[in-house]
């Protein structure tokens, strides 16, 4: 700002030389003089061509043809400031008393370019060793005497279908302010100032109205009183605070509506983001913000929009080096399923909503973490609740903090399905793609979770979970397929819709529904460990009041499969039946389990039974054979040699009682 400042003082300061010097001297004279006042304050050549048109009335004035004024010796771009013309009238009264009251001043067609080198260097710095005539002192128009910085007033001054180019060979971005037409009123160099800007930039629509309070102050490198309203496209900026320039700051209120995403990003000259369906409809931010000469800027009172969200808190912005963001923010339901890589909850399709659609698996889209490398960060969010579109969270405190592309996410306090979840969750973007975490879950209904996760609204109560986990990859899908880590689960009391297991064990027959199809339990508990996307288990522990289960197997977490066998064994009855023991298969899908009673099993417990008892028999009846003190001949049943022992037991007896042998 304080270039284009100085650069319109230096103009009129001129423009009033000329006319002054044209009624004295030749008009070859008078384009000389000129040259030499701007070769010595910028450094840069001056020309003038065509004639020199002089004017008495209504005001004493002059006008000119084209007009360049040199860039810098580095630049390729050619001049930095060429215009079709100039004129300029003066209030004569005025000049005759030592001061300078324009008119109007009208520069034809200009183009001005603004260059930042590679190196840092910049072509509005001039070279030039005295400052621009009339050029306002440090402090103000009374830093001096009066004869050394002529009062210079402006009645209307304006640029007809100008163009700005601004060229960073840096970064190689250009950007273009086309058809730029501005008006400029400063009716007394201690007072305000008004601009009225319309143009294009890019393409885009821009217009901007803004008023200086005390020109003097500004242009001098004080703060002074400053209202700005910008436009672009149907984007609007709104400031109304104080402002300097030298050094850069400025502090005061301010509005935005950055809705027109399309228009911002191209008057950058960037692509627009490709952002989820119906997000960016409406983004605006209001509050008290504040630019520090070092380079810092800090926001209060805030409030941002982002459609139906709404955020409030405050932030600090560090700019010098890398930039660091620390804020505080705070909001009620935060509606985020938008961002969110699967689907919204309750649209899946699958097993426990009984649809019985296929399972797409696990997305296999890029995800692009690249945004962790903008900036450092340490931000504290707090909401009244939080749709995650595949989850949804009740009250919720957490603090993230990003450190050369490594986002930590400490769960201070997390309450999710009548439950709580503590921990950390991590995304780690350097050299590759990686996800961690370290969560505790207290008291969960899992029926909700399950059901806006994995579809599943089967399982019913409460669970303890503990998991930790580590993924990388540049997709979920390679996420999951290579996941490790390990945990534990616990149930209370609950219960397992459509699965009747004691109906199951009494009939053989899976596909048993029974009275209520469910199977209610006293309590779960399961430890497992997870490598290369598979969760392993080998000591599930089922305990309901009819039946006892144990378990093992594998879940794919990466394919979502299902390998898993439960023992259930039936408890007996009041009638003495039961005692049931049947193994129970369970394998497919996520979407699609299928059940099934592992039948080759349960036929070799049997004939193991049958063995069993078999040698229990033997045994009983060579112990009875012991006690009889009977030895049973071949083909011969207990039974039978025990008679026969009698038998013969009574031939003897007999015969000792009638004095036989």
């Amino acid at each position: 700002m304080r270039w284009i400042v100085r650069l319109v003082l230096a103009v009129l300061v001129l423009a009033a030389l000329m006319v002054g010097a044209l009624f004295l001297l030749p008009a070859g004279k008078v384009a000389g003089l000129v040259q030499d006042k701007v070769r010595a304050a910028t450094g840069r050549e001056v020309t003038l061509s065509g004639r020199l048109r002089p004017s008495l009335w209504p005001n004493v004035g002059v006008a000119t043809g084209p007009v360049t004024l040199s860039n810098a010796a580095w630049s390729d771009e050619g001049p930095m400031l060429a215009a079709e013309g100039v004129s300029v009238g003066l209030d004569l009264r005025a000049l005759l008393g030592g001061d300078i009251v324009v008119r109007d001043l009208t520069v034809q067609a200009p183009r001005i370019v603004l260059e930042r080198a590679a190196d840092g260097r910049t072509n509005w710095v001039f070279e030039g060793k005295a400052a621009p005539s009339g050029a306002v002192p440090q402090g103000g128009p009374e830093a001096g005497p009066r004869g050394t910085a002529p009062a210079v007033t402006l009645d209307r001054g304006e640029i007809a279908d100008g163009t700005v180019l601004y060229v960073d060979h840096a970064t190689g971005a250009r950007t273009e302010l086309d058809g730029l037409d501005v008006r400029l009123a400063l009716p007394a160099i201690d007072g305000p100032a008004d601009i009225v800007l319309s143009g294009r930039v890019n393409g885009q629509a821009v217009d901007l109205a803004a008023r200086v309070a005390h020109v003097g102050d500004f242009a001098g490198g004080a703060v002074s009183g400053i209202g700005l309203e910008a436009s672009l496209g149907a984007a609007r900026l709104v400031f109304d605070g104080r402002a300097g320039i030298d050094p850069v700051a400025a502090e005061g209120a301010i509005e935005a509506d950055l809705s027109d995403l399309d228009a911002l990003f191209a008057a950058l000259g960037r692509p627009v983001p490709d952002l989820p369906a119906g997000v960016g409809r409406r983004l605006g931010l209001e509050g008290q913000v504040t630019y520090a000469p070092g380079g810092s800027l800090h926001l209060r009172d805030a409030t941002l929009r982002q459609d139906a969200n709404v955020i409030s808190g405050a932030a600090d912005l560090t700019l010098a080096g890398k930039p660091r963001l620390t804020g505080r923010f705070s909001a009620g339901a935060l509606d985020l399923s938008p961002f969110t890589a699967g689907e919204a909850h309750g649209t899946g399709g699958g097993a426990g909503g009984g649809s019985g659609g296929a399972d797409d698996g696990w997305s296999t889209e890029p995800i692009d973490v690249g945004a962790l490398g903008a900036l450092d960060a340490e931000v504290a969010v707090s909401a009244d609740s939080v749709d995650l579109g595949t989850a949804l969270l009740g009250s919720t405190r957490i603090l993230a903090t990003l450190t050369d592309r490594r986002l930590v996410v400490e769960l201070e306090e997390v309450r999710a399905y009548d439950g709580r979840v503590t921990g950390n969750f991590v995304i780690n973007g350097r050299g590759g793609l990686s996800v961690g975490g370290d969560l505790t879950v207290a008291g969960m209904a899992m029926q909700g979770l399950l059901s806006d996760l994995a579809d599943y609204d089967r399982l019913l109560g409460r669970a303890d979970l503990r998991l930790e986990f580590l993924g990388s990859g540049n997709s979920m899908a390679a996420i999951m397929d290579g996941l490790s880590g390990g945990g534990s689960v616990a149930f209370g009391q609950g219960e397992l819709r459509g699965l009747d297991l004691v109906g199951m064990l009494r009939t053989l027959d899976t596909s048993y529904m029974g009275e209520g199809a469910k199977t209610i339990f006293d309590a779960i508990s399961a430890s497992f460990t997870i490598e290369n996307g598979v969760l392993r288990n080998d000591d599930l522990f089922f305990l309901a009041p009819l039946l006892t289960a144990a378990g093992k197997g594998k879940v794919g977490l990466g394919r979502r499969t299902l390998d898993y066998r439960v023992v259930p064994v039936a408890l007996p009855g009041a009638d003495g039946e039961g005692a049931l023991k049947v193994p129970l298969l369970i394998t497919g899908t996520w979407v699609d389990p299928e059940y099934r009673i592992d039948l080759e099993a349960l036929a070799r417990e049997r004939l193991e039974l049958d063995a069993q008892k078999q040698a229990l028999e033997e045994k009983a009846r060579e112990s009875v054979a012991r006690e009889l003190g009977v030895d049973t001949e071949e083909g011969e049943s207990l039974e039978d040699a025990a008679r026969r022992k009698l038998e013969e037991e009574a031939k003897k007896g007999l015969r000792r009682l009638f004095g036989g042998d």
